[in-house]
C-alpha cells in the first residue's frame, strides 16, 4: 500500500505557505503532499472545509494542524480516511471543548493586548495580530525580513471561532504526533503538555523553537511527519 498523503493545514494569521520549507523536505522525499488554504471562518466551517479536502483523496491521510487548526484537525479527523494527526504547536480540544477554555487553562505568555479586532459588514468582527508584536510574540526565531512579511501579510480570524466548541475529539481513536518549541509564547509550553498528555501523543519538545517551528526548524517537524506516514503506512498493511 503507498504511503498516505499528508494534508498540511496551516492555523489563524497565516496562509498555507508557512508550510513551505516542511512542504520542501517532503516533497524531495517522493511524499504525497497537500497544503489546501483554510477559510478562517470558525472551527465547524473551517473543519468542514477540510473534511471535504480530504473526501477528494484517494486513500489515507495525516493530517497535521498548526495552531488553531489542531483543533480544525481534530474535528475534521475522524473521517474514516484519516489515518493519523499531527500537532504542531497545536491547540486541541476535547469534544465540547474550545481554544478559549484551552487557553483558560494555561494563559498564553504573550502579555499586553496582541490582537487588533475589525468589525465586519455582517456584524460580525475578525481579529488579527498587531504587526508590532508579531515577530517578538510569534516568531522572533524566523529570519527578521521573512517575519516581517508574515506580520503584514496576515489572514484574520473570526473571533467567534475561539469560542467555538469542538464537535468531536478525533485523537480519542487516532493515532497522534505532537511538537512544539519550548519558547512558544501564544500557547503555553505548560499547555502543550497537558494536551499531549491527554491525547496519548509522541511528544517532541524543540529547547528554545518559537510559536511558528515549522519555519525555524522545519527539519524537527517534517522527522514528525515522517514517523507519522511509517506508522500510519505499516498499520494499514
Amino acid at each position: 500500500m503507498s504511503n498516505p498523503t499528508v494534508v498540511l493545514v496551516h492555523g489563524a494569521f497565516a496562509d498555507a505557505s508557512i508550510w513551505r520549507p516542511v512542504f520542501d523536505i517532503l516533497d524531495a522525499d517522493e511524499h504525497a503532499v497537500l497544503a489546501p488554504p483554510v477559510p478562517l471562518r470558525g472551527l465547524a466551517t473551517d473543519a468542514a472545509y477540510v473534511k471535504a479536502v480530504i473526501d477528494q483523496i484517494e486513500g489515507p491521510v495525516v493530517l497535521v494542524g498548526h495552531s488553531y487548526s489542531a483543533a480544525v484537525i481534530t474535528v475534521a479527523g475522524t473521517s474514516d480516511k484519516v489515518a493519523g494527526l499531527v500537532y504542531v504547536a497545536g491547540l486541541v480540544p476535547d469534544e465540547g471543548e474550545s481554544v478559549a477554555n484551552l487557553q483558560a487553562r494555561f494563559p498564553s505568555l504573550a502579555m499586553d493586548p496582541l490582537f487588533q479586532p475589525r468589525q465586519l459588514p455582517d456584524g460580525g468582527v475578525e481579529v488579527s495580530v498587531d504587526p508590532k508584536r508579531f515577530d517578538d510574540v510569534f516568531c522572533p526565531d524566523v529570519p527578521e525580513a521573512d517575519a516581517a512579511f508574515l506580520a503584514h501579510a496576515q489572514r484574520p480570524l473570526l473571533a467567534s471561532a475561539f469560542e467555538d466548541p469542538a464537535t468531536a475529539a478525533a485523537w480519542r481513536t487516532k493515532p497522534s504526533w505532537a511538537v512544539f518549541g519550548t519558547a512558544d509564547h501564544p500557547v503555553a509550553p505548560e499547555l502543550h503538555r497537558f494536551q499531549y498528555k491527554r491525547t496519548g501523543s509522541k511528544v517532541t519538545e524543540i529547547e528554545g523553537a518559537s510559536h511558528f517551528v515549522m519555519l525555524s526548524r522545519p527539519d524537527v517537524v517534517a522527522d514528525v511527519i515522517r514517523e507519522a506516514v511509517t506508522v500510519c503506512a505499516a498499520a494499514a498493511e
